[in-house]
């Protein structure tokens, strides 16, 4: 795996060779995974303990918070967020809770003035801070700075809102990444599934395309190529790249004028639970959000820069059909993989040299958990 993404015009010349050898990216090694890590509770809780918590990685896209006062509410390890834009432009995360009695103050996405609890309406600004108490004279002596809502780690940067909950990270590992979430991509759709698998499982559907074939015979497959893959590294992220056949047309193109744009799906490996992925009329921002040691929220952001025409919209519409269709194929895999383990077959899994990208995933997130723990 390389440690720099590529420019086009190698990234192109590196999978026409493949095309040609017949060949794909191979990783240095095979990697062995115990099946007790898919399991276990004890390591289910060090990973939102030591990684979710600890590790800054994407909240929600900035489009989603376009408005001053729109706010994203969702649970991110195991823990109510909330992510606003204030009235200064600024993105800002916390822990959604009401700093009187702890009722969560806000479900979903929306865009409010301020938050008030549902409660006893206590009112908070867009800043967090503590704006109102009904019959205050009831709390004397109360220091209002003292009981803001409570922040947590947050910064906004190539389109992209970045939240750690416990750890004091100010920057995200992300930074080879280019800017895919730029000012005209705007928010088409937000979706929620639920998928009885640990959230592991359903990572690695997303890390190989040595299923293209067997699981996406009649969607992925006929567009694209069975076991063939360019594999980058940045940092503990990873870039796979899913060239489409279309992409031999370029055979004929000067190098320096060959673009991938609409001739290959980029995925975006953000540590550790983010997918940014690219298709010709949309992209996608899944956060795999594990809720249980065998069960993830799958909460999917659909952007585009085209529907601002109807034709456009159209094309995103059909786009997304397109993917939802391979998703649901890849779903019923990681909840057959799931239900697999109970068969104790087992005792690890084995990834082989096309799977760089899970090896490097699972060396990183391994590394994460001991070095917090050694650190204990």
């Amino acid at each position: 795996m390389t440690t720099q993404l590529a420019d086009e015009a190698s990234m192109v010349d590196r999978i026409l060779r493949h095309i040609d050898t017949r060949s794909t990216d191979l990783s240095d090694g095979v990697w062995h995974e115990p099946v007790a890590h898919y399991l276990s509770q004890d390591r289910f809780a060090a990973e939102i303990e030591h990684v979710f918590r600890r590790t800054l990685t994407p909240f929600c896209p900035s489009a989603a918070l376009a408005e001053i006062g729109a706010y994203v509410a969702r649970d991110a390890a195991l823990t109510p967020v909330v992510a606003i834009r204030g009235a200064d432009g600024i993105a800002r995360a916390f822990r959604n809770a009401c700093r009187h009695r702890g009722v969560q103050l806000v479900d979903g996405a929306e865009c409010r003035k301020a938050l008030t609890c549902r409660y006893h309406g206590w009112t908070y600004g867009l800043d967090g801070r503590l704006r109102g108490i009904p019959d205050d004279y009831g709390f004397p002596g109360l220091d209002r700075s003292a009981h803001g809502l409570v922040p947590v780690t947050c910064i906004e940067r190539d389109g992209l809102v970045f939240v750690s909950q416990d750890g004091p990270a100010a920057t995200s590992d992300a930074g080879d990444m280019p800017t895919l979430f730029g000012d005209d991509w705007k928010l088409y759709a937000t979706t929620t599934q639920e998928v009885e698998a640990n959230w592991k499982i359903v990572a690695e559907g997303f890390l190989e395309g040595y299923h293209i074939r067997s699981t996406h015979q009649d969607t992925f497959y006929p567009l694209q190529y069975d076991n063939l893959n360019v594999i980058e590294a940045f940092g503990r992220n990873s870039r796979i790249s899913f060239p489409y056949r279309r992409i031999e047309k370029l055979r004929n193109v000067p190098p320096s004028e060959r673009k991938t744009t609409g001739m290959l799906t980029h995925v975006y490996h953000l540590f550790a639970n983010v997918m940014l992925s690219t298709f010709p009329t949309n992209r996608l921002m899944t956060v795999l959000e594990p809720l249980a040691v065998d069960r993830t929220r799958l909460v999917t952001y659909t952007l585009s820069n085209q529907i601002a025409a109807e034709d456009g919209r159209a094309a995103v519409a059909q786009g997304r059909d397109f993917v939802t269709a391979g998703a649901a194929e890849d779903r019923e895999m990681a909840c057959a993989a799931q239900r697999g383990l109970a068969t104790r077959a087992n005792a690890h899994f084995t990834f082989g040299l096309f799977e760089g990208a899970i090896r490097h995933f699972h060396q990183n997130l391994a590394a994460a958990i001991e070095s917090r723990t050694d650190a204990r």
